[in-house]
């Protein structure tokens, strides 16, 4: 006689198979009837001169930052992406904002979303009722935002990663900081992320392929220093961002990863066609010294659900490991699935 229990666990098995046959066939499809266009756009940002841009009006930036900090109450997780756009004679911006702390978890925060950007400014991140910004992250900037009581004092970034493709940028660098939040003071580090990308504005056109699987670690090693990476399966903005990147800064020194390998080792359940991944583990070569890393998403906030991908925020715990060290690492994922 069959148990009812194994009926069960093979019910779920088909409906897993399922959903990943459908998810995979769903994919395939919108990325055979897709990818033509999305390869002539992604080419032509690469290619576009300055003159030319003048004329077509269209160019996209942003700056994000993602702080890790702590006091004598604990850890707390802040990041902040500013995004700004052009399009003809339209002007675009907006903010993406998460606040996280240790013990009480997410919190409510203003300010994320679109808002005018009446000063026209695209190289410069143009203040918003919620935020206003003093100064740039290669000479120092400070960020205030009475709406949410809090001020970040970030010192200069320091570069770790910097590619240029024409007149794209991307880069990658990181920063002592400290976040003044209410009566809290909580002194740590920034890892802030560049990109200037002409002929392209995700704020006002659709572009097919542009997130695939993306995942980002933004961690603090100890307060002391930083490391981050991301995998991803988009090809869209190559070769400008590779699909696995990443840098580490520690006693004082800054270095791009080689031999990046990363591996998701668990994922979790989500609300459709995909899964969350939940946990990595990987290893890379820094300088003359080779590294071992987990990571596992302990508290994860979803923004968005499409069905066959979402976008979500979380909370990363996990170690970096040396032949001579181990360190506890602490900070933020971003997912986009």
């Amino acid at each position: 006689m069959v148990k009812k229990g194994a009926i069960m666990l093979s019910s779920e098995r088909v409906v897993k198979t399922i959903r990943n046959i459908l998810r995979i066939v769903l994919l395939s499809i919108l990325a055979l009837f897709l990818s033509c266009s999305s390869q002539q756009e992604s080419e032509r940002m690469f290619t576009i001169t300055a003159e030319e841009l003048q004329t077509q009006k269209l160019a996209y930036c942003s700056d994000y930052f993602s702080f890790i900090g702590s006091d004598d109450r604990g850890l707390v997780a802040f990041a902040l992406d500013n995004n700004r756009g052009r399009d003809g004679d339209s002007w675009q911006a907006e903010h993406f904002v998460v606040l996280h702390d240790e013990k009480t978890g997410w919190q409510v925060v203003n300010g994320s979303g679109p808002y005018y950007n009446v000063t026209r400014q695209l190289e410069t991140i143009p203040n918003s009722p919620d935020f206003s910004f003093e100064g740039t992250a290669s000479t120092g900037l400070r960020i205030r935002s009475g709406s949410n009581v809090l001020e970040l004092r970030i010192a200069p970034v320091k570069i770790q990663i910097a590619e240029k493709r024409g007149l794209a940028e991307y880069r990658l660098g990181s920063a002592e900081a400290t976040l003044i939040w209410g009566a809290r003071t909580l002194t740590g580090r920034v890892i802030h992320e560049y990109l200037f990308v002409p002929a392209f504005n995700r704020l006002t056109r659709k572009y097919p392929g542009l997130f695939s699987d993306f995942h980002g670690i933004y961690v603090s090693i100890q307060n002391v220093g930083d490391l981050y990476i991301h995998k991803q399966k988009s090809m869209f903005f190559s070769p400008l961002i590779a699909k696995q990147e990443g840098f580490l800064f520690l006693n004082r020194q800054g270095y791009r990863l080689s031999s990046l390998n990363v591996s998701v080792r668990k994922s979790s359940f989500a609300p459709g066609f995909y899964r969350w991944p939940a946990r990595w583990e990987g290893s890379f070569a820094a300088g003359l010294d080779h590294y071992a890393f987990t990571g596992r998403i302990t508290d994860r906030k979803t923004i968005s659900n499409w069905m066959i991908g979402g976008f979500a925020m979380g909370i990363v715990k996990g170690s970096l490991v040396s032949a001579r060290e181990t360190w506890t690492l602490y900070g933020l994922g971003e997912l986009v699935i």
